[in-house]
Formats: structure tokens, sequence, C-alpha cells
């Protein structure tokens, strides 16, 4: 089924495969992450570079129908915080872009690029969030810078409030083309925040996303969430899935980042088995990995849907 006019099409046979994590992946290979760039410090160097766009050729060669474009945080305050002035920092959006759309055309063509948007100023911490107006402006930003590069659609991910979540909503339709809206969930189907997953959902679709995700949550937690999703978005047509986070941090504080690799408590096997149950059970539109996931996560969800399209499929 081919979208048109950039519209993402009602599920109709296996869902779309997002790919997985990057930081992890590039802290797998022995890069640092360190505030306060943190992943996008690797676009900074060559041998980054290359890194970046080896990671996204692997997790499309495994089976990614949607590749994310490395700019979780290339908000403006971040590269502000980092010393970057304007043209710098429009540059590392752009050559975040160019590795994904790269990585993209040499490896699966028909695959879609997200340009991704994460929270303002902290995934984990709603009470740092800042005023509308400050989210608005710098939503605006990189989603325009986004969009100018060459992206298929927007990703907002990892927020953990509601507020949050619409006011980068609305300055990412803004530009005109689909826009996918992801929240970070604890226990119960809540975001961090401590506001219902379901009603914040239901919102969100009424304001125009063009699907609603859950990541950066560990997997029994998603597991309630996306019962929540399913149930909030039943009868609107709008895709909704998610994509859990695996890191094995059970000796690690809440919450807390460790600039070294953490290893997944989720192998790949079975990590494939936990989305194709999810499928059945919700008739989830999306899945994919957050933290600690490799391209042998996605590659084993590829194998349990293999002889079966994807409902977003081409551009």
């Amino acid at each position: 089924m081919e979208p048109t006019s950039r519209e993402v099409p009602v599920p109709a046979a296996r869902p779309t495969l997002l790919d997985g994590a990057m930081a992890t992946e590039l802290q797998r290979h022995g890069r640092p992450m360190r505030s306060p760039l943190w992943s996008s410090e690797a676009l900074g160097d060559a041998a980054g570079r290359a890194l970046v766009r080896d990671v996204h050729e692997r997790y499309l060669a495994a089976g990614a129908d949607v590749v994310t474009a490395n700019t979780l945080r290339c908000n403006r305050r971040t590269l502000d915080r980092a010393g970057l002035d304007d043209t710098a920092a429009r540059r590392l959006v752009e050559v975040a872009v160019r590795l994904a759309v790269a990585a993209r055309d040499t490896t699966r063509p028909a695959a879609w690029v997200a340009g991704s948007i994460g929270p303002a100023e902290d995934c984990y911490r709603p009470e740092l969030v800042p005023p509308d107006a400050q989210i608005r402006a710098e939503a605006r930003w990189l989603a325009e810078q986004l969009v100018g590069n060459g992206v298929d659609l927007l990703l907002v991910e990892t927020v953990n409030t509601a507020r949050e979540a619409m006011a980068a909503l609305a300055e990412a339709r803004a530009t005109g083309v689909p826009v996918w809206v992801s929240l970070v969930c604890g226990p119960g189907a809540r975001l961090l925040s401590g506001e219902p997953l379901a009603p914040a959902a239901a919102r969100l679709a009424g304001a125009g996303a063009t699907a609603v995700l859950v990541n950066c949550t560990g997997p029994a937690e998603t597991g309630a969430a996306l019962a929540a999703l399913a149930s909030a978005l039943a009868g609107t047509g709008t895709p909704f899935g998610g994509y859990p986070n695996v890191e094995d941090r059970s000796e690690i504080a809440p919450n807390t980042a460790v600039d070294r690799y953490v290893a997944p408590h989720t192998g790949p096997a079975e990590f494939g088995a936990l989305v194709a149950d999810w499928a059945d059970r919700f008739g989830l539109s999306i899945a994919g990995g957050c933290c600690g996931t490799t391209p042998a996560h996605v590659g084993a969800m590829a194998a349990r849907f293999a002889g079966t399209g994807a409902w977003l499929s081409g551009r």
C-alpha cells in the first residue's frame, strides 16, 4: 500500500519496523555519551560519522522500514550549551540527516527517514519541562531544519509530559510532513509525569498526530501502555505502537545516565517473540527498539513477520 501526499496509511499487514537504539550502539562500539551532546557528539568527527552511518545501514539491512536520523539531542538549547553558533548548529542537523538518507539510499531505498525531535530538556525529568513558548520555538527550529534537509516524517520522541508532546506536535505539524509522537511511560500506563496515557494519546490523535507510540519504557510497562493505546485509539484510525528500552539497569539508579555500554536483559530472539505477541494481542502498527537494542533485535522482529508486507511502504 503506497502512501500518497505524505499521508501514512492505516495498517494493512505486519507492523512497520522502526530501527533500534543509536546511542547504546555507539557506546557498544566504544563511543562516549557525554553531556550536552550525547549521541550527537559522534557527528563531529569523521570516525563518528562513519560509525553513525554504519549503524543506520545495519538496521536497514536487518529489516527496518524506518531509520531515524541521529538528532535526538540536536535542539538549540543543547547545541547552544555545546558552544555551536547558528551555522554550526544547522550543519550538525544537516550532517545527521545526510548520513541517514545516504544509508537508506544505499541499503534500502524504499525505507523512510525520520527526523528525531527529543524533549527540550530531559527525557526522564518532567519537572524540567520548560514553558510552552520555549518548547514551541525549539521544536519549530529543529522541525524546519529536519524537513529542509529531506526527512520523510518527524518523530517527536521520549517526551514525558502531555504538555510538551502537544506543544511540539503543533510546531512539527506545521511543516506538512507526517508526525509521530512517542511518550515515555512508567508503571500503570502513565507518563513519567504521572498523567494517564490513554487521555494523552486521545488528545494527541485529535490534534493531528499521525501515530502515537511509547518508547524508552521497559517491556512490561510497554505492554501495559500498548493495551491503553489500543483502547484509547480504537475507532480513530490512528496507528500506534512502541519501541521499548531493554537495557539491564538493575544495578543502576533509575533515570541515571551512565557513560558506558549497558548490556540488554532481553536478547534478540526473546525480543522478536515479544513484539510478535504484542502484534497479535494489540494489533500494533509500529514496532522497534530503544536503548539496548541492536540490529540483531531488529532482525529478530523482521524474521517474525517474514513474507508479509509492512503497512508503511515506499515513499
